[in-house]
């Protein structure tokens, strides 16, 4: 049975996968034979020559043929970067995204609060990363979905991070006494249910990324939850699509939060003072 050379291999399946129409061909290769062979970008294309073994060539294979589905990378390799920090992710989890960042950059400039809550936390990545950065906070990470739960404790042990993770449908299971002058994170599914999303999207958990008509359902719902409590938030970080935020400041508004401060596609909120 003849080799295949590593540099043989990276143009074959390279071609495979823009024949699938994967923009990102070459760089997804490099990065899953980086994976496998356990090795870095520099050595691969040093050691084009270097043979690929048989376990090896099977185990790419498999790989190849997953992304050619358009499967996200971050679920083939059960991992993404997040501020940073190497998350686990599968396919319970959206993947964290590069805006979200943007997040936790404006928490670190609000006023500090002793307590933040990360409401529909997923892969943890919200909680985790503002519990590691803000280090004396207190972090609660909330989601209705157990199997979402099961990867933000995986990922908390995996990061060192002290963060307390609660099943809840929002805000409903959380004590009255937490909301204190507490930071909700809210990354709350906000994609309107007609909208066309791409295909790697189809592959990631649906009930992570739609949120009704318009998008806003959940966030409605949220405010609504606010509005039956008579202890709220001092602030609440929201990310939404930026054609949603003139919608969002509405809502937020007539539960008793001003808007605050917009950066891509986080909006700062913070309760009236006049309340």
């Amino acid at each position: 049975m003849s080799q295949t050379t590593l540099a043989d291999f990276l143009r074959t399946s390279t071609l495979e996968l823009e024949a699938a129409g994967i923009a990102t061909a070459r760089l997804d290769m490099l990065v899953l034979l980086e994976d496998t062979l356990n090795t870095n970008r520099a050595q691969l294309l040093a050691d084009s020559d270097l043979l690929i073994s048989e376990t090896q060539l099977r185990n790419l294979e498999k790989l190849v043929a997953r992304r050619t589905r358009h499967e996200p990378l971050a679920y083939i390799r059960n991992k993404t970067e997040f501020c940073n920090r190497e998350f686990f992710v599968d396919r319970r989890v959206l993947e964290p995204r590069p805006e979200s960042e943007t997040m936790i950059e404006l928490l670190k400039q609000v006023p500090k609060v002793p307590t933040i809550i990360d409401v529909g936390t997923g892969s943890g990545a919200l909680a985790i990363t503002a519990k590691l950065e803000l280090k004396l906070v207190t972090v609660y990470g909330v989601d209705i979905d157990e199997n979402c739960l099961e990867v933000a404790r995986k990922n908390a042990r995996k990061l060192a991070a002290t963060i307390t993770l609660i099943k809840s449908n929002l805000l409903e299971a959380i004590p009255e006494t937490l909301l204190d002058n507490a930071a909700l994170l809210c990354n709350l599914p906000y994609v309107p249910d007609n909208f066309q999303i791409n295909t790697a999207a189809t592959h990631e958990p649906r009930l992570a990324i739609f949120g009704g008509s318009d998008g806003l359902d959940l966030y409605r719902k949220l405010f609504n939850q606010l509005d039956q409590r008579a202890t709220k938030p001092t602030y609440i970080l929201a990310e939404s699509l930026p054609p949603q935020h003139e919608v969002l400041a509405s809502i937020a508004k007539q539960s008793g939060f001003v808007l605050d401060r917009t950066e891509d596609f986080i909006q700062v909120f913070k309760i009236a003072t006049d309340r």
